[in-house]
């Protein structure tokens, strides 16, 4: 039997009396909790276009259900992610087909997992109908494996008609303390709350008897979310517009899973220095612990296409009162799961191996993150390998290209002869300060620059005294990055955030 507590306060804690939800109590000898600020080793944390992720814990192993962002047309198969760490992902391809569904052809979306009865099943929304007299909706498929292969449970869509306004799509499945399964969902700014009788796959009725009670809160679009902690229900949502900066998540707080919802705050949405249309997430718990993320999509801030979503995932902490603090995307990269998803470069020779991001000696080779900070603290660990000149960290940057000075912004270096230099770059190089300290080939060091407004400050090592401090406002924002001239480096430990 698999069952899902969200550790200290249950998501489904009666996932142990129903024969389960989803995750497990981890056995104490299980893989110590992750406990991370956000995705340390680099968001995207899978490589691909992703949306709408669903997340569920099986046998101490977490998994990420998303839709596959792609063409609507295109939209016909589902991949899934697991990990024992929420580091290292492995990427299961293809568990759900529309090959495998009789009546789905098209926009396959937002998977919704859960384990009961010795099954998985897997709930999806097919076809995008826009009335009552097409074919889609809600459907489900049922494994023996979380990895799949599903195969639809029904032949035909568990929900198939728009009720109470809400367009079938969007769902998501909770089971409460008392066995009781639930289904959320709901699009075209309308929710549904739906029971599910023990086989998972026919509706039961509310005890007023009907089957459709509409939840909608207030500002709601679609992606509904239902999680329990500490005896109280949470609904969470998407509103705004999907391809537009407005897409974010807020919740609601009762003591009912039907109800009655009020909004009370957002908690997720854009950062103009981090990524746009950040929404349609779910919520994991670390089994046995008061941990959670929150896990969602985010679309770069350089991507135009509407369909060039990303999976990413931050720490959700919450109040002494149970309200949700509002999620800081955060910006760090440590390398630990072997590549550099979400860096471009420009210019010399990349890879991640042993944990490092290392380049080979090059005149002015480049790596950026697609960021866009004006103020912000910038940290890194540099290691300078071979080579005469320097290694460090580029800074509001702008128009990025293969060359030694090929780009317009700052950069702070160290190099083998004990330099620090700062320095502007617009297709040439201005220096704007320099000092010395031991710096031997081979040596690792904490390089930091802050920048606020036209206040520069470069610190090595020593984070409360700068080895360079200017005044300069050439270059307001910009992406953040690491850079070499004339020396092989490797990097460690990024971080950028607000200037603290």
């Amino acid at each position: 039997m698999t069952v899902r507590t969200t550790g200290l306060i249950a998501r489904s804690c009666a996932s142990l009396l129903a024969g389960g939800l989803i995750a497990m109590l981890v056995p104490s000898a299980a893989v110590a909790a992750p406990e991370y600020s956000t995705s340390e080793a680099g968001n995207p944390f899978v490589d691909g276009w992703y949306a709408d992720p669903d997340t569920e814990v099986y046998n101490g192993r977490y998994w990420v259900f998303p839709t596959t962002s792609k063409g609507y047309y295109e939209q016909t198969s589902l991949d899934a992610f697991s990990s024992t760490d929420m580091v290292n992902w492995t990427k299961h391809p293809n568990v759900l087909n529309t090959a495998n569904i009789s009546w789905a052809k098209y926009a396959l979306w937002a998977p919704a997992p859960v384990q009961r009865n010795g099954k998985y099943y897997l709930y999806f929304a097919a076809n995008d109908i826009q009335n009552n007299s097409q074919l889609g909706g809600i459907g489900v498929a049922v494994a023996d494996r979380p990895e799949g292969p599903y195969k639809d449970a029904l032949g035909k869509p568990l929900i198939s008609q728009f009720h109470n306004g809400a367009q079938p799509i969007d769902q998501d499945v909770f089971i409460d303390d008392d066995g009781q399964a639930y289904m959320y969902y709901g699009g075209w700014h309308h929710a549904n709350v739906v029971k599910l009788n023990p086989d998972m796959t026919s509706l039961a009725t509310h005890a007023d008897g009907s089957t459709y009670k509409e939840i909608t809160p207030e500002n709601y679009t679609e992606g509904s979310y239902m999680f329990k902690r500490n005896g109280r229900y949470y609904l969470m949502w998407s509103e705004g517009g999907w391809t537009g900066p407005d897409y974010s998540v807020s919740y609601a707080m009762s003591d009912s899973p039907t109800g009655p919802f009020r909004k009370l705050d957002k908690v997720l949405a854009q950062d103009p220095a981090v990524a746009r249309g950040s929404g349609h997430h779910s919520v994991v718990n670390v089994p046995g612990t008061d941990i959670w993320y929150i896990v969602y999509h985010r679309r770069p801030l350089s991507e135009t296409d509407g369909n060039h979503r990303q999976l990413a995932y931050d720490r959700l902490y919450f109040n002494s009162d149970g309200t949700i603090r509002r999620v800081a995307m955060q910006v760090k990269d440590n390398f630990a799961d072997g590549n550099a998803l979400g860096w471009k470069t420009y210019g010399g020779s990349w890879s991640v191996r042993d944990g490092r991001y290392r380049v080979e000696n090059d005149l002015g080779g480049k790596a950026l993150l697609d960021t866009n900070f004006a103020d912000f603290t910038y940290d890194a660990d540099v290691t300078l390998n071979s080579g005469a000149g320097d290694a460090g960290l580029t800074f509001r940057t702008t128009r990025p290209s293969v060359g030694w000075d090929s780009y317009s912004g700052y950069y702070a270096g160290i190099g083998p002869n004990g330099r620090v230099v700062l320095g502007r770059a617009n297709d040439n190089w201005t220096q704007l300060g320099t000092a010395q300290m031991p710096i031997a080939p081979g040596s690792t060091h904490r390089l930091r620059v802050t920048a606020v407004g036209s206040s520069i400050r470069v610190y090595v090592d020593d984070m409360t005294t700068p080895k360079i401090s200017v005044t300069d406002s050439t270059y307001p924002s910009g992406a953040n990055g690491v850079r070499v001239f004339n020396t092989s480096a490797s990097f460690d430990n990024v971080a950028v955030g607000q200037a603290r």
